[in-house]
């Protein structure tokens, strides 16, 4: 048996990570509609980026199903989120510091949100993302 990979990592740190972007989206929504005059175009490009973000955190579940990959505890620390999962028989922890979280956070937004996320370095090297998706 082999511990968890990269591969493995950047799945349960996307699995971490998504459902925090896909939060931010509903809240913001929810200002926008409460503080614009014509919130509907806004809230038509944050439902899109929704729905994307959905579909990756769907795929990438179905690729830690297939993997052997749970996630079984996440916990909120002073200083991140501490998910802990399973990977082939091997218990093993992350933790995602929340500097790294809102850092994260903001290029994924930016790229779901069709914004050019270039400038940040091997971003889909580094993160469980299908090179082209959310844009559109």
């Amino acid at each position: 048996m082999q511990r968890a990979g990269s591969a493995e990592n950047i799945l349960v740190k996307s699995y971490v990570l998504l459902p925090l972007i896909l939060s931010a989206f509903e809240r913001d929504a929810g200002l926008i509609s409460a503080h614009l005059r014509t919130p509907a175009p806004y809230l038509d490009m944050l439902n899109a980026a929704a729905s994307a973000a959905t579909g990756d955190l769907r795929d990438i579940r179905n690729e830690m199903r297939k993997l052997g990959v749970k996630v079984y505890d996440q916990q909120r620390l002073k200083t991140g989120i501490e998910a802990k999962f399973i990977c082939r028989g091997y218990h093993d922890r992350m933790l995602l510091l929340y500097d790294m979280i809102a850092a994260q956070a903001a290029i994924h937004m930016r790229r779901y949100l069709g914004l050019d996320i270039s400038a940040f370095k091997s971003y889909e090297e580094q993160y469980w993302i299908k090179p082209g998706s959310g844009e559109g």
